[in-house]
């Protein structure tokens, strides 16, 4: 595990990327190994292994060693954090329409 704490941008640059994203949602179904992860992709193992390092970095994923096996298990709390932060911004931007339409409905009861 870094020894930092990974922040917000780093959590959803880690998530820009279809593949990342494939692997948490795999990881959503239980821990996998490396090899369980990189069977649905067309790439060399060592490309793989860069985004699998990329969400252990973000905070996403917690890999260990088994034997011989490293397994990946899927670290939910970093996704609530950036759901957290999404909802205030949904929250926040539908504050701000229903104001505008409130605003709108005034200037158009104005014009009657």
């Amino acid at each position: 595990m870094p020894n930092y704490e990974p922040d917000l941008s780093t959590t959803f640059s880690a998530l820009g990327d279809p593949t990342r994203r494939g692997v948490l949602a795999r990881l959503g179904q239980g821990a996998a190994t490396v090899s369980e992860l990189s069977q649905p992709y067309d790439m060399a193992l060592p490309s793989f292994m860069q985004h699998l390092k990329v969400l252990e970095k973000s905070g996403l994923v917690h890999s260990h060693k088994a034997g011989r096996s490293r397994i990946y298990e899927l670290q939910p709390e970093r996704i609530r954090e950036a759901e957290q932060w999404l909802q205030q911004q949904r929250q926040l931007w539908e504050q701000r329409l229903d104001r505008l339409d409130d605003y709108l409905l005034q200037m158009k009861e104005e014009r009657e």
